[in-house]
């Protein structure tokens, strides 16, 4: 469990169906994006499947609270990049950072932070996390430079600036 990905990321491409009639990605579509990722990339990285753990052992994770900044409209057909990582982990809770970014440029589209509340899948009551659980989001949770999300768009928009000065 050591080394194991702190930074974990997949690409996809935007479809059509998924788009505005300005072939803006459609505002609802960017959570589905990134929950469809997480869910690949856990199961990837570290062999977690979350419907087999739901089955097997009773718990899951609902979402309590999703923040998403819209940076810059991903686009049909635009090839990006999804990077999530755990920032924040409680006994009960966790939180994790998405980012999508334009393949080829790296230029931020869009961020959100997701809570995730643990459960017991019988009775839906939120359950501390097992010890398994809690040493692995300890080895691989992220510190990010900002106590709450606005200050965390706020900071990655100044670093877009001084990249891209204009």
């Amino acid at each position: 469990m050591s080394d194991l990905p702190k930074l974990l990321s997949s690409k996809v491409v935007i479809r059509f169906q998924d788009c505005d009639p300005y072939k803006h990605l459609n505002n609802v579509k960017y959570l589905e994006y990134f929950i469809n990722a997480r869910e690949d990339q856990v199961l990837e990285a570290y062999d977690l499947d979350i419907y087999n753990i739901a089955i097997t052992q009773g718990v899951g994770w609902v979402t309590a609270q999703n923040q998403i900044a819209y940076i810059r409209a991903a686009v049909m057909k635009e090839k990006v990049e999804i990077t999530s990582k755990i920032i924040h982990f409680a006994p009960r809770a966790m939180t994790v950072e998405f980012q999508m970014l334009n393949e080829e440029s790296g230029q931020l589209r869009a961020i959100m932070w997701s809570k995730f509340v643990h459960i017991e899948m019988r009775t839906s009551k939120s359950i501390e996390h097992n010890a398994y659980f809690m040493e692995m989001f300890s080895k691989v949770t992220v510190e990010v430079d900002a106590d709450h999300f606005d200050a965390r768009v706020k900071a990655l928009r100044a670093e877009i600036t001084l990249q891209n000065p204009s």
